[in-house]
């Protein structure tokens, strides 16, 4: 069974997401939060917060156990992009766009063998 947890509308670009959520893919989620706890980026902590969502989901909506928890899916959306303009020389603007995310992770418990 999975179970997840979205983060929607993060002003963060998702390129610069998917950085940080290339590396724990696939990850038991303790040691994704280790991960994540020791990584200088803004995204890091973004992401952490939604593990750890979805890993409250597990236990108090599911009854699955913290240790036997893993990242079965994580990916990051391109939300929609705010646009704001930038005065420049001779009467010109130019556009900024300040992109945002969205975060959604799958967790599922391993099966014993």
């Amino acid at each position: 069974m999975e179970v997840k947890a979205v983060l929607r509308y993060v002003r963060i670009s998702p390129r610069k997401a998917r950085l940080v959520i290339d590396m724990i893919r696939g990850m038991d989620v303790s040691k994704a939060k280790v991960v994540l706890g020791f990584t200088p980026k803004k995204a890091a902590k973004m992401v952490k917060k939604v593990l750890s969502s979805a890993v409250a989901n597990a236990i108090e909506n599911h009854g699955m156990k913290d240790e036997d928890l893993y990242i079965s899916k994580i990916n990051v959306d391109q939300g929609p992009t705010l646009k704001r303009m930038k005065p420049r020389a001779r009467g010109r603007a130019d556009r900024i766009k300040k992109r945002t995310s969205h975060i959604t992770i799958y967790i599922s418990q391993r099966e014993e063998s």
